[in-house]
């Protein structure tokens, strides 16, 4: 998956919805109310639950649930 891929799946992230991202070695990482970041110069991925912003490298991630 490549960033801007990565980006355009998470558009759906509204601060409402959970994201859970499965990475390619089986694990998994819960965001609750996932917001996605507008994109910035450092034109990295950035999820944020308010509390927390996650940085997310697109090469690693198998698959998203956005619930």
């Amino acid at each position: 998956m490549t960033t801007d891929q990565l980006r355009q799946a998470l558009r759906e992230l509204n601060g409402k919805r959970d994201a859970v991202l499965y990475f390619i070695h089986a694990e998994k990482c819960i965001v609750h109310n996932a917001m996605l970041l507008p994109d910035e110069p450092d034109h990295l991925v950035k999820i944020t639950d308010g509390k927390s912003v996650f940085i997310i490298n697109a090469d690693h991630i198998d698959w998203i649930k956005i619930g």
